[in-house]
């Protein structure tokens, strides 16, 4: 049996609650454990934590411009690698015609995330369509395909030697966040069948241990006629999500999670309206999430922490280093008090890994200069 140490005390100026009725003029920085849901205390500074005037040392908060990364393979196994680690692969995959082989991960469960493009994905189960917004969360050891005439940008990532469920919703009810009913499984429909041939030569390019090993077979390997179980993929479109809010707190990010691993959590923001009671902090809180590495994947919108940031983006905050919103964020929460903003309209998927991450050799020429700087006034 394990339990933190749970005493809630106070020392010099302090508010009475996390994150509400901040006394003019100071800044609360959040220090928790084990992301956002351990113990925790909160900091009230006179000047914002991200104050800094020099970074020295071989970690820091990193910008990348995953557009600038050069176009893919139809292969998923050569779509270009940008973060890892020994629990995780993250890749961005960029291509535009139809993968003429099927894909089997034995590494480890995968989702897919489509930054753009639209088309057909057909595997071990059957057929459905997918488009820009959807996540397709496919379980280890499927065989896959997708069918595109389009430029598709896909973000995947692996829970290697692991699998993906969702997050319990607790006393906020089976259907929060949102209904099981909204997730799409495949269908063994016409298109699927219409893809049937006895004939036509099959290649799965099967990966396990990092490795590829290519199986050939004389037929289309997709080729059931039925199914029954509850191992399958499942397809989510962020526009389906409803979140979790509240008017008068700020909540964490970890209200947002929409897939599990036991190392990382998948978390996705869609657009929600701004706090507006007088006490509630508008902006996210300045925090050091000790036990987790912090990335975010811009999808679309105005980003509403976040200065000179496009679609297609990728921030990385390594733990250990405190970091917050920058100056564009307290314009924004002025301007709410205001009534002149009242939504954010930003999508973006966060992963947060327990282990840290490693940004791989591509990220070198596509890492934008001077984002540490971007926290000056």
């Amino acid at each position: 049996m394990k339990k933190y140490i749970s005493f809630p005390l106070r020392e010099g100026v302090h508010s009475r609650q996390a994150h509400c009725d901040i006394p003019d003029g100071l800044y609360e920085r959040e220090h928790g454990r084990n992301g956002f849901f351990g113990p925790a205390s909160h900091i009230l500074h006179k000047h914002k934590p991200t104050s800094w005037t020099k970074w020295e040392g071989p970690l820091e908060l990193t910008l990348l411009d995953l557009n600038q990364l050069p176009d893919s393979d139809t292969n998923p196994w050569q779509a270009q690698r940008f973060m890892h680690n020994a629990q995780t692969q993250v890749h961005f995959w960029k291509f535009d015609s139809s993968m003429p082989d099927l894909a089997r991960n034995g590494d480890g469960d995968m989702i897919l995330f489509f930054h753009k493009g639209e088309g057909s994905f057909f595997c071990d189960y059957g057929h459905m369509t997918y488009r820009e917004g959807d996540y397709i969360n496919i379980p280890r050891g499927t065989s896959w395909r997708l069918e595109t005439r389009v430029r598709n940008e896909v973000l995947m990532i692996e829970a290697t030697e692991d699998l993906f469920v969702l997050p319990e919703r607790g006393i906020l009810g089976h259907h929060a966040q949102f209904d099981l009913a909204v997730l799409d499984t495949p269908k063994i429909d016409d298109a699927f069948q219409a893809q049937y041939s006895d004939t036509r030569e099959t290649r799965v390019l099967a990966k396990r241990r990092q490795q590829v090993t290519t199986v050939t077979f004389p037929y289309n390997f997709l080729d059931a006629v039925g199914w029954h179980g509850d191992c399958v993929p499942v397809k989510l479109n962020w526009r389906d999500i409803r979140e979790l809010l509240s008017d008068r707190y700020h909540l964490p990010p970890t209200v947002h999670a929409t897939f599990l691993s036991n190392t990382i959590i998948v978390c996705t923001f869609a657009p929600r309206p701004i706090e507006s009671d007088p006490g509630a902090l508008k902006v996210p809180f300045f925090h050091n999430n000790d036990e987790f590495d912090e990335s975010i994947f811009y999808h679309q919108g105005q980003f509403f922490s976040r200065d000179n940031i496009k679609p297609g983006m990728f921030t990385l905050h390594p733990s250990g280093f405190h970091h917050g919103p920058h100056p564009k964020a307290f314009a924004a929460a002025a301007a709410n008090n205001k009534g002149e903003r009242r939504y954010t309209d930003e999508v973006a998927v966060m992963i947060d890994s327990r282990y840290p991450l490693e940004l791989d050799a591509a990220t070198r020429d596509v890492k934008v200069a001077n984002y540490l700087d971007s926290w000056k006034e």
